[in-house]
């Protein structure tokens, strides 16, 4: 498998269909940029539908990778090592900020183990039945996967994006429940971009103090040692620093965006699959949106790189999926504004032109009998 066979297959959204969808915006009774970055949303999805006027977006879903990093062994994490199934269990069971948004929005959340460390026996058959591998390599000394299981592990991320796209899901949550994860993520991004590890390391969605973050600084340094010289090859990086449910996220991606359905990026996470992503087919970020800002300075750092405007800041670090699944209602009001405001009356237009046209001949008409100099004669 090579990645850079995606840029072949991958499209932009139809810039003819959003050229349409904005002369359309123009005519509505709302003044054009009353509606700020709304309008914006409104004409990219009608491109990324090929629709004008825009389908609302009635069958959204979450999906979640989930995975463990043998990096967190190293207490780089606020959560125990190996302890992402328990993340896995209380969203199953609704007891997450991500599950009680999804149950209040009426959103579908469908959970992936790419990669827990834990008995299949603890989680339903429906969520371990794809696992890669048990866990993920400690990447600062040794490779997260092999390259055999790197390939499985995207493959399987290509698998579910067509079982979205094949179901009729029309726009994608995506997010991760992962302990370790921001560790793989960090320094995914920073050798991607050419920075130091003390440029991308944060805190993690469930917070750490000052001594785990050091701690942190120096596997994300010694991690980067191991993922430069393999840059050249996306799917090299992925087995080499990476982790199954981060190369599954990104063969999610890379997917989706083929499939043409749009997908809301949550966290550092998986903006830095978005990131390797993008190295390998750079149209494919035109897909995208970033739900939100997590805090994360690597997912700074990456959305810029692929200039992707985050729709909200907020706050949230939570993680899981969350502050995407917030910035979900916000497309929805973009894409039913863009399907649903009237145009003014063509009617009512050409009256007043008729009338601006009479007025004109009037007052010509008016100069000529009152005003007018006499010719020479």
């Amino acid at each position: 498998m090579n990645l850079d066979d995606f840029s072949d297959l991958i499209e932009r959204p139809d810039g003819g269909v959003r050229r349409d969808a904005e002369e359309r915006r123009e005519r509505f009774i709302v003044p054009p940029g009353a509606l700020g970055r709304l309008d914006e949303l409104g004409e990219w999805l009608s491109a990324a539908q090929q629709a004008v006027p825009v389908r609302p977006i009635e069958q959204p879903r979450v999906v979640l990778f989930a995975g463990d990093h043998g990096v967190a062994a190293l207490d780089v994490s606020g959560r125990a090592a190996g302890s992402a199934h328990e993340l896995v269990r209380a969203t199953l069971e609704g007891a997450t900020p991500l599950a009680v948004l999804a149950r209040r929005f009426s959103v579908p959340v469908r959970i992936v183990d790419a990669g827990l460390d834990c008995d299949p026996e603890l989680l339903p058959e429906q969520v371990v039945r794809t696992r890669v591998r048990r866990g993920s390599g400690r990447i600062d000394i040794e490779d997260a996967l092999t390259a055999e299981e790197a390939e499985q592990a995207v493959r399987l991320g290509m698998a579910m994006a067509d079982e979205e796209a094949d179901s009729g899901t029309d726009l994608v949550v995506l997010g991760d429940l992962s302990v370790g994860g921001t560790t793989a993520a960090a320094t995914l991004i920073a050798a991607l971009c050419g920075t130091d590890a003390s440029v991308v390391t944060g805190r993690g969605g469930a917070g750490i103090d000052d001594l785990a973050w050091m701690r942190k600084c120096a596997a994300v340094r010694d991690a980067l040692r191991r993922a430069r010289p393999v840059l050249g090859d996306q799917l090299e990086l992925l087995a080499t620093v990476g982790g199954a449910d981060l190369a599954a996220m990104t063969g999610f991606l890379l997917q989706a965006a083929v499939r043409r359905l749009p997908v809301i990026l949550d966290g550092v996470v998986s903006a830095a699959c978005a990131l390797v992503g993008q190295r390998a087919a750079f149209r494919a970020p035109d897909w995208w949106l970033a739900g939100q800002l997590s805090g994360e300075p690597a997912q700074a750092k990456a959305l810029d790189r692929m200039a992707l405007n985050p729709l909200l800041d907020h706050g949230v670090i939570t993680g899981e999926g969350s502050g995407a699944l917030l910035a979900l209602p916000f497309v929805q009001a973009a894409a039913a504004l863009a399907a649903e405001l009237p145009e003014r009356a063509p009617a009512a237009d050409e009256d007043d032109e008729k009338e601006d046209e009479k007025d004109g001949e009037e007052t010509a008409g008016g100069e000529g009998a009152n005003g007018s100099e006499p010719s020479g004669d």
